[in-house]
């Protein structure tokens, strides 16, 4: 069977979704309804928005990638498909539920259970001082102007020169108070700041891709 064959499971005619996606949407909704903060999502995203991020992915050499919040790891195949043989794919992510998910159904990431709060200590614990990529999904829009401003320092202090810094967010909360609040602070943070919008995604993403940190 086909790759696209062993994930889904004919039923009366209607293709649906393998063991492991229900479990995915199931380890999602519950995080999301204990504590929709740290989510801050309706439904994880989409395959479209995973091909997007994963283009930022270097292909060669020996890269260190980090994504800050994969949640229930939609973006995380995508990335790792694209990542050559002797990379290092990081997640690091608050939620323990998500965790145990995770480490399950993604094995080959090395899932880290803390804070982006704390993205220079994690990062120090298994001995990487610079990533070419960080890759963010963490509700930015939610989060405290100090909190985005000390998180956004550290991932740009970390990056090598080279390195991108990716944050998705929802194309509506880009006009709340604390989504203006987010650009702003990349402009003040990067030296260039790319947008492109996903639509084929349920509310639409807005990526925000960020290169050349400032100061």
């Amino acid at each position: 069977m086909t790759t696209q064959q062993d994930r889904h499971t004919p039923l009366n005619g209607r293709w649906l979704p393998d063991t492991a996606k229900f479990g995915e949407y199931r380890t999602f909704f519950s995080t999301a309804v204990r504590n929709p903060s740290m989510v801050g999502a309706a439904t994880p995203t989409s395959g479209a928005v995973a091909a997007t991020v994963a283009q930022v992915v270097p292909t060669t050499g020996r890269p260190v990638v980090v994504e800050l919040g994969p949640g229930t790891g939609s973006l995380s195949g995508a990335i790792h498909d694209r990542l050559p043989a002797h990379a290092r794919h990081i997640g690091i992510e608050l939620g323990d539920d998500l965790v145990q998910h995770l480490r399950r159904h993604q094995p080959w990431m090395e899932t880290v259970h803390g804070n982006a709060e704390n993205l220079h200590t994690l990062l120090t614990g298994l001995d990487i001082d610079k990533v070419d990529a960080v890759i963010s999904s963490i509700p930015w829009s939610l989060l405290t102007e100090e909190v985005q401003q000390n998180i956004l320092r550290q991932a740009a202090h970390v990056l090598t020169p080279h390195g991108s810094f990716t944050a998705l967010t929802y194309l509506p909360a880009q006009h709340s108070a604390g989504g203006r609040r987010f650009h702003r602070r990349l402009k003040a943070t990067f030296d260039e700041v790319i947008t492109h919008t996903t639509w084929r995604n349920l509310p639409p993403i807005m990526h925000y891709i960020c290169r050349r940190p400032l100061g």
